[in-house]
């Protein structure tokens, strides 16, 4: 018996979710498929836009949406502790 795993894709967002950040798939016109991380800027005229992290806007029509969802924003930056300096002496 061989054991069979299907991924259960899901768009899980609506219009109501402009300004939350989301993760989102979508299918390329090769058949391969990218994610999409960001915050959902808008979503009218069927067509989503999507601000990823680097400032990227990224439009993305609701045809080639497969599956998307609502994703806690992203932690904050950690910092480096500081380095102490050798004292002169």
């Amino acid at each position: 018996m061989s054991a069979r795993f299907a991924a259960r894709l899901v768009v899980s967002i609506s219009g109501a979710d402009v300004g939350q950040r989301i993760s989102l798939r979508r299918r390329l016109p090769t058949g391969e498929y990218s994610d999409v991380v960001g915050v959902l800027e808008s979503w009218s005229g069927k067509t989503l836009m999507v601000r990823r992290r680097d400032g990227e806007l990224v439009e993305v029509p609701e045809e080639i949406m497969v599956a998307a969802k609502v994703v806690p924003p992203r932690p904050p930056a950690r910092r480096r502790p500081r380095r102490e300096q050798p004292e002169d002496g």
